[in-house]
């Protein structure tokens, strides 16, 4: 099978998981390049790892490495034009999440990979567990009903010393606060698993950090499956966890962790009295475990590259996902109910996930 060479831009705390990553391939991913803005910095990281090329420079890695995949793990607001550069220069791109800074810029994406051949996949390994796939095999088969309730918590903890880092906590550079930047993972796991929305009403307010972005959003999300769902997004919350729940006519399904799952953290709860055993053995029947992280993520890109076709995380499926966080913030700072696909160019809510406007500070610190 084809080794994949491969280049890493960004070499902070996260492109630890994107070398574990690589390392879950077993050969089949080389890293042959790191860059980074910080010569110390990349210097540092491939001395450590036995890298054999570093850049600090994104553009001439491109034309001198010529990597068949690029590895983006630098702050948000340059996933876009990279990966953009990625695809032009030959390259398909596993780039972290947020993708990119708004609709405008995930459209600039499409067309790039529609010029180029080549694809760009964001980063949302929570819907690449295997028990993920079981639980919806399962729902695609009927064995739980007709979905009804859904929730789904990001309740986080960021303290001032996070924000204190230059880039977080402002529209320009963050792209976003726990919504764009936390919850993302969880919105797009709900989603993964409910199905298509259809309309969203939505609040967001800074509570407690001194930041430009919010620290806390809730939103009331209707399916095209006729459920409802809440989502909460939270920077505040001490006692961490990730919690998504689905409510269909015959059972309640659970998943509650942090940063990532595997069966174990998977509950069916019947509905009572009667106990169905045809959906007790169906859901004992989890498939091997796979956890879900960056390397299950990318060996299935890999896959994808094998075969020549559109990973999952891209296009469309990116698509959707991003305009769900647009409106959220659109209704949050308009009041208004924002459709699924409503969003267009104009608007501008497309050009910025913001729409220029800023959330309130409510609380004792509320501006007068």
């Amino acid at each position: 099978m084809k080794t994949y060479h491969a280049a890493i831009i960004g070499t902070g705390s996260i492109s630890d998981a994107h070398l574990r990553a690589i390392d879950s391939t077993q050969g089949r991913v080389v890293l042959d390049a790191a860059v980074d803005i910080n010569a110390a910095r990349v210097g540092e990281f491939v001395r450590r790892h036995g890298i054999e090329r570093q850049y600090t420079d994104y553009a001439k890695m491109l034309a001198e490495v010529k990597p068949d995949i690029v590895f983006v793990a630098t702050p948000p607001a340059q996933h876009a034009p990279i990966s953009i550069a990625a695809m032009e220069a030959g390259a398909w791109v596993f780039c972290e999440k947020p993708l990119c800074g708004s609709l405008a810029e995930l459209d600039q994406i499409r067309a790039a990979e529609a010029r180029t051949g080549c694809h760009t996949a964001c980063i949302f390994q929570m819907r690449f567990g295997s028990s993920s796939d079981h639980v919806r095999r399962l729902a695609s088969a009927g064995h739980f009903g007709r979905p009804l309730v859904g929730i789904c918590n990001t309740l986080w903890f960021r303290d001032p010393a996070y924000y204190a880092e230059p880039w977080r906590g402002r529209w320009e550079t963050a792209l976003g606060g726990p919504t764009m930047v936390l919850g993302i993972h969880a919105m797009d796991h709900f989603l993964h698993l409910f199905g298509e929305w259809t309309e969203v009403r939505a609040v967001a307010a800074r509570l407690d950090r001194d930041i430009e972005v919010e620290d806390i959003s809730m939103a009331i999300v209707t399916f095209a499956n006729g459920a409802l769902g809440s989502i909460v997004n939270s920077a505040l919350s001490p006692r961490q966890e990730t919690y998504v729940r689905l409510d269909y006519q015959r059972a309640t399904v659970e998943l509650t962790h942090l940063y990532g799952y595997n069966r174990d953290h998977w509950k069916l709860t019947p509905v009572p009295p009667v106990h169905d055993d045809d959906l007790v053995q169906a859901w004992q029947s989890f498939p091997p475990d796979v956890p879900c992280s960056h390397g299950a993520q990318l060996n299935a890109f890999v896959a994808d590259m094998d075969a020549g076709r559109r990973p999952l995380t891209s296009g469309p499926e990116a698509y959707k996902t991003l305009d769900l966080l647009a409106s959220i913030y659109k209704s949050a700072f308009t009041g208004q109910i924002v459709l699924r696909g409503s969003i267009k160019p104009g608007d501008p809510f497309y050009e910025k996930m913001h729409g220029s406007c800023s959330p309130r500070r409510l609380g004792p610190q509320a501006e007068k």
